[in-house]
């Protein structure tokens, strides 16, 4: 089973929008995956508080939910280094209308894996 995270718009599920920064999203999916590559659930949570250096809570906040795939349109260099580090993969997912959307062409193996290309400088 698979457990991937997307950072979504309310009211969070499939057809939300991808939020676009991880960390200042309103609420993630979660999407259970099983090993036929069929969607067996979709669940929302509320998103942890992200302050100033606390960059990582989020990262543990969704390890600690056994999610290993993230799909994301923004995030920085500290949680991109956390979530690889928590052996959570992230591809990215910027430009894609839904969550539900974004779930089907990371199966389908079309997102690329989020590189420090795809990373945001900070907050300032």
């Amino acid at each position: 089973m698979i457990r991937i995270a997307v950072p979504s718009v309310q009211p969070g599920g499939l057809e939300a929008a991808v939020g676009a920064h991880f960390g200042h999203c309103d609420l993630y999916t979660l999407v259970d995956i099983d090993d036929n590559q069929q969607i067996v659930e979709a669940q929302v949570i509320p998103s942890c508080a992200h302050e100033h250096g606390g960059c990582l809570a989020p990262v543990n906040y969704l390890a600690e939910r056994g999610v290993n795939v993230l799909l994301a349109g923004g995030m920085g260099m500290r949680p991109l280094m956390g979530f690889l580090q928590s052996g959570v993969d992230v591809f990215y997912a910027g430009g894609i209308d839904t969550v539900g959307k974004a779930v089907e062409a990371h199966l389908a193996g079309q997102l690329p894996r989020f590189s420090p290309n795809h990373s945001c400088g900070g907050h300032h």
